[in-house]
């Protein structure tokens, strides 16, 4: 009966230093030591990133576009859509600065930012908005939303 105890002690023993070997590993993983980001050369766009279905909203490289969960609306008048994008193990800082950085680029006029588990940054333009929201999944994927609309009429 002793033997009986011992067997199941060294079992939940080994399985917890398991579970700890494996805890190290993802958090080893997701390191906290931030990339020393590039500064951006101007006029050049080849390997900074990539515009997708709107001409003035660049995605960075290495971002991967999920066709299935983005739709598009275009019209004569005006184009409207979702875009949505991932990254696993990606630094949400770098991206908030790569669109912070490269909106402005266009012409788009950053009217406020939330920072935090999840950040979210607006931009406007005259006739349309932009709103890109960043979370950080507990497994260090990075999913980046992008919605560009038009600016409602003011006549409501």
């Amino acid at each position: 009966m002793g033997m009986g105890i011992s067997k199941k002690s060294f079992a939940i023993v080994l399985l917890f230093i398991l579970f700890l070997s494996a805890l190290a590993f993802w958090t080893g993983c997701s390191s906290n030591v931030k990339e020393r980001k590039p500064e951006p050369v101007v006029g050049e766009q080849k390997g900074v990133g990539k515009y997708y279905h709107f001409d003035d909203v660049l995605v960075p490289d290495g971002l991967n576009y999920d066709q299935k969960k983005s739709f598009i609306f275009e019209t004569p008048q005006f184009k409207t859509g979702v875009m949505l994008f991932t990254k696993h193990w990606s630094d949400v800082e770098s991206l908030i600065n790569f669109f912070a950085f490269h909106m402005g680029r266009d012409n788009w006029k950053l009217v406020n930012s939330f920072r935090g588990k999840e950040s979210v940054l607006n931009f406007s333009k005259p006739d349309r908005t932009c709103t890109i929201r960043i979370t950080e999944r507990w497994t260090g994927t990075a999913v980046v939303e992008i919605r560009v609309g038009p600016v409602a009429d003011k006549k409501m």
